[in-house]
């Protein structure tokens, strides 16, 4: 297993969850559905049905499990969001009102 495997959505380790991947597993912290094209190093937004692997019938769904047979877990699947732009929205509609 990937020592670097982390959630998808939370970037929790994914060290304890039974490998391979099944349809059913569960990120042990926040119980996100792993088996997602979130997780999957063919996941691309900047791509067609955000998939680069060409044989795949990608779900709508990016975010949910699938049937995708394949699926390859990808260890940089976690990605910090980035809240500065809205931060500095947040702080310019506070200065309005003061």
């Amino acid at each position: 297993m990937d020592e670097g495997l982390v959630c998808w959505k939370c970037g929790a380790t994914l060290r304890e969850v039974p490998q391979p991947l099944s349809r059913i597993s569960l990120c042990l912290s926040c119980r996100a559905e792993l088996h997602v094209c979130r997780q999957c190093c063919f996941y691309d937004t900047h791509k067609a049905e955000s998939c680069t692997e060409q044989r795949a019938d990608p779900p709508k769904d990016k975010q949910r499990a699938n049937f995708c047979e394949y699926f390859q877990p990808r260890a940089n699947a976690w990605q910090a969001e980035d809240n500065s732009a809205a931060d500095k929205a947040k702080d310019e509609l506070q200065k309005l009102f003061q």
